[in-house]
């Protein structure tokens, strides 16, 4: 099984005016974050719009992605879905195209999130059923995946090996570290504070901040494996600004306008994520016109 740690950025899904997914201009953002020199790429997940795609174009994305890393780089198939089936049928796609590791999200939808037995049983069937190594996503603020659950998870299933502490930020990542020890991995999803992350014992970062700046993220963490302190917190603050611009509602739509700022080509959102109000434009715009100097 590939290593999974380091710097894997979760790539956009590019979409064309009528929803359509646009592989060309998704292979054109991995190759450009590959070419930065990250560890592996992430499709799927919420900056890739993951909750909007069906099977068969998680499929199509890993499919582009094994094309674009070379044969020691991992592949992450993002799964968001609303119940145990859906996920396993999700997986087993991800497997069958290629996908290295699956990441999971906890079930979202509010009046359906289950108990914590329930979401072990949801983690449980997926290593049985997928046999893919696992990393949790957790994300979901009604829905949190506990350090308790996660020891037992780590414990007493094969393949759940580690968590994308998103919810709670650091303090959740520092509580997730130390129940795991070296049992799991846990993954940096706290954008504006990932050296910070890396000095706590993140074994790297799968986070969206990665796919708009892979370079300069690339150089943080090679900064933490250096123990150049000062350089890799002169990073993070560097990245600090660019990352409130873009973060909240709406998140897609927000990181593909900088990334048009900054004259890529992300294309659109799926729909309903349309419109982006004027004043927020503005605000992305003076923030990343300082970095980009």
């Amino acid at each position: 099984m590939k290593r999974i740690e380091g710097v894997i950025p979760p790539i956009i899904t590019p979409f064309d005016k009528d929803g359509a997914i646009n592989e060309k201009l998704a292979e054109k953002e991995m190759r450009y974050a590959v070419s930065a020199g990250v560890d592996g790429l992430s499709v799927g997940g919420s900056t890739g719009e993951g909750p909007t795609l069906r099977d068969e174009e998680l499929t199509a994305l890993v499919t582009v992605a094994k094309e674009v890393v070379s044969q020691d780089q991992p592949v992450v198939c993002g799964i968001m879905r609303t119940c145990t089936r859906d996920a396993v049928r999700a997986g087993l796609a991800a497997r069958e195209a290629g996908a290295d590791a699956i990441m999971v999200t906890p079930t979202a939808y509010n009046v359906l999130v289950p108990d914590e037995e329930g979401m072990f049983e949801f983690y449980r069937t997926l290593s049985e059923e997928v046999q893919l190594p696992i990393i949790i996503y957790n994300v979901i603020p009604q829905n949190t995946i506990t350090p308790r659950l996660f020891g037992r998870l780590l414990s007493e299933t094969e393949f759940v090996r580690g968590v994308k502490q998103s919810v709670g930020s650091v303090p959740a990542l520092y509580a997730m570290k130390m129940v795991c020890g070296d049992r799991g991995k846990v993954y940096a999803a706290t954008d504006d504070m990932l050296f910070t992350c890396y000095e706590l014992g993140a074994a790297g970062a799968i986070s969206a901040i990665l796919a708009v700046f892979p370079a300069l993220c690339v150089e943080m963490w090679k900064c933490h494996k250096n123990g150049d302190i000062r350089r890799g917190r002169e990073i993070q603050d560097e990245l600090y600004e660019c990352w409130q611009s873009i973060a909240g509602n709406q998140f897609p739509i927000r990181l593909k306008y900088a990334l048009k700022v900054m004259g890529r080509e992300p294309g659109c959102c799926r729909s309903p994520i349309v419109h982006l109000a004027e004043d927020e434009k503005r605000r992305i715009e003076k923030a990343f016109a300082k970095i980009m100097k």
